[in-house]
């Protein structure tokens, strides 16, 4: 964070002195263009009663184009100063910042450059697509010729509509999808559609004592969510009795707070999302989030091993050299690290459970066998290795 705040203080100074230059410029061009706009007057006027240009007007028009000169160098000279203060951001970026990134990743990431470039191509497209910014995405499949399939595009397409009309207080759309999905939603144990009806009914109480009526007759919406929440309900009806008092300065004020917006828009992401399978951070964000957070850590690694001429630690592309914590909200499934050879599992070495009922990993079991028979590391029990079966977390 002191590096990216050591960048930040330069960019402030750049941007401060291109304000003030911008400033100085037009103030200076304005009072420049009204003197020329003066002489240009008196020698219009001269030439009109034909009489000979004075000495004191050539004196003048010297004068002018003098002043001319000197604004238009110091212009010149401010604006170049400028640019060394834009070159000294760049030195910042250098000193604070390691270029050689790219280093702490095996080269052999890189194999197979198209089929990385494609998929690379993909996330940032679908990470588009899930900001709302669809005229962009739509744009860089045309430049990269990447063929995005309609049924790919079309949940997000309508979540963004959807959630356009929430930005503007718009709960329409949302209730329209909620209730062609409540079946769905119930089974995920959602409460959105009944947030979404609360929402309803709270507008119509902040329309005061005229949309009572039409408060009331709006609460029969709430009859099947009376069982699962009965006080949200009870504090809802209760609010009526302050109605024509102004529920602003009463027990229930904490209604009409425009947080309950915030609140409806994330709901309805997180439950739209899980309906329609899709992850709430595009993995894009996840992604760039975790290297954010583990990049520092691979760079002082690289640098030890550099340091310790060892590089041959490091050489396997789908396996970091040490466990990197990125914190609980980046666990999506189980992992298992074989308890014999001390390392994680993967697609090409699984967990195998012995009959036993013990785990190890494929590697461990081939290495354990002996004359064709195997013996559990943990218990005596002697088996026949093919007898193994791979667990899938």
């Amino acid at each position: 964070m002191e590096q990216c705040a050591c960048v930040e203080r330069e960019l402030d100074k750049v941007l401060q002195k291109f304000l003030t230059y911008g400033q100085h410029c037009e103030q200076s061009l304005e009072e420049l263009l009204h003197y020329v706009g003066q002489l240009r007057a008196e020698l219009a006027s001269a030439a009109l009663q034909g009489t000979p240009l004075s000495a004191t007007l050539s004196l003048v028009m010297s004068q002018c184009c003098r002043k001319i000169k000197d604004t238009v160098q110091k212009l010149a000279s401010d604006h170049k100063d400028i640019h060394s203060s834009v070159s000294r951001v760049g030195k910042a970026i250098d000193r604070n910042f390691d270029s050689e990134i790219c280093g702490v990743v095996s080269d052999a990431v890189w194999d197979a450059r198209e089929q990385q470039q494609q998929i690379l191509q993909m996330a940032i497209v679908e990470h588009l697509y899930q900001q709302g910014m669809l005229s962009v995405a739509e744009e860089l499949c045309q430049e990269s010729t990447l063929n995005v399939d309609l049924d790919f595009k079309q949940p997000f397409l309508e979540l963004n509509r959807i959630l356009e009309a929430l930005h503007e207080q718009d709960l329409g759309p949302a209730l329209e999808w909620a209730v062609s999905h409540r079946h769905r939603l119930l089974e995920l144990n959602s409460s959105l559609e009944f947030k979404l009806h609360r929402l309803y009914f709270i507008r119509l109480l902040a329309g005061g004592p005229e949309k009572q009526l039409e408060a009331l007759s709006y609460a029969r919406h709430f009859q099947p969510f009376a069982q699962l929440h009965q006080r949200e309900i009870q504090v809802m009806m209760g609010s009526l009795v302050y109605l024509r008092l102004g529920l602003e300065k009463s027990p229930y004020c904490h209604l009409l707070d425009n947080s309950h917006w915030a609140e409806i828009c994330e709901t309805f992401t997180r439950d739209a999302c899980s309906l329609l399978g899709l992850s709430v951070e595009s993995p894009l964000s996840v992604s760039f989030a975790s290297g954010c957070v583990a990049l520092p850590v691979l760079m002082n690694i690289k640098a030890v091993i550099e340091q310790r001429q060892c590089t041959g630690v490091w050489s396997h592309k789908d396996e970091l050299p040490i466990e990197i914590e990125l914190g609980m909200k980046c666990w999506y499934h189980s992992v298992f690290a074989c308890p014999i050879l001390r390392q994680q599992t993967s697609d090409s070495n699984p967990p195998i459970k012995l009959i036993c009922g013990h785990v190890i990993s494929r590697d461990a079991l081939n290495k354990l066998i002996n004359g064709g028979k195997l013996k559990c590391p943990y218990c005596p029990m002697e088996q026949n290795p093919a007898d193994g079966k791979r667990i899938i977390f």
